[in-house]
């Protein structure tokens, strides 16, 4: 994908959702989302389950396509190009827009291996024993495994295992980093280290974030977006998710615009 030339206040977007309908079947998921996710920021992606966080975070670096009967109307722009273009290919999607799932998933291969085969497979031609240790150095989990880069990614702890997993997004040099529930099954220890990881990440990578922990996003974000869901007229129960509101993280904690933000992050419903 080649950069578009834009105008001063889009150069400063790295994910544009413009007018986004993603629906499984003939069910929609969520419906007419638009945000403009800045560079070089995290912004986390919050609210009550069904309301289509993930599915939003799975369709900006086209994973939703490996979904039977998923469908996608509106745009996203990466960049100013249209990811879902005739032309773009989703494997190029995907090396430059990474992601990391809810729990850790590091290949069956050795710790060097888990971060040199994406590079290798992607064409990388430096110096492999750099890039491992430059990015398990980025994933702040360097000095627990570089005695051990010949063991097995399984024999590290399952926060280790997940940094594992974020060195190994780093290695293939993406733009922007996402994360699926990256603690949900960690610690609170492991939990902090990847949080103060993000806070370094964030100096090179745009992240973001799906989190059902409000401290979390406070912690982590500089913005935040806040999906609810409603039900679906004729339908048994079925909700779709639509986006509430979107802003600096500490204005949408402290001072939301909407009802619905101020009664889920108080707790009152989610």
């Amino acid at each position: 994908m080649t950069r578009s030339p834009e105008n001063s206040h889009e150069c400063d977007v790295s994910v544009s959702l413009q007018n986004v309908s993603i629906s499984y079947g003939k069910i929609d998921a969520v419906r007419n989302v638009y945000c403009d996710i800045p560079k070089g920021k995290v912004t986390a992606l919050i609210g009550p389950s069904g309301c289509g966080k993930s599915t939003v975070l799975r369709a900006i670096n086209r994973m939703n396509d490996l979904i039977p009967d998923c469908s996608l109307k509106g745009r996203i722009l990466f960049e100013g190009n249209d990811l879902y273009a005739p032309e773009v290919d989703p494997v190029e999607v995907r090396r430059r827009i990474g992601m990391v799932f809810q729990q850790p998933n590091p290949f069956p291969k050795s710790i060097y291996e888990n971060i040199a085969f994406g590079a290798r497979v992607n064409g990388y031609k430096g110096d492999m024993n750099e890039l491992v240790e430059k990015s398990l150095r980025k994933a702040a989990v360097w000095e627990e495994c570089k005695d051990k880069l010949n063991q097995s990614g399984y024999s590290l702890s399952g926060g280790q295992q997940q940094r594992l997993c974020i060195a190994r997004t780093i290695a293939i040099e993406p733009d922007v980093i996402l994360m699926d529930e990256p603690c949900s099954a960690l610690d609170p220890i492991s939990t902090l280290k990847i949080e103060e990881t993000m806070h370094e990440l964030k100096k090179s990578f745009t992240i973001i974030i799906v989190t059902h922990n409000m401290q979390q996003a406070l912690r982590v974000s500089d913005m935040t977006a806040f999906y609810n869901a409603e039900a679906i007229d004729g339908t048994s129960g079925s909700k779709v998710g639509y986006l509430v509101e979107f802003g600096d993280t500490e204005l949408i904690f402290k001072s939301p615009s909407e009802k619905a933000t101020q009664d889920y992050i108080s707790g009152r419903f989610g």
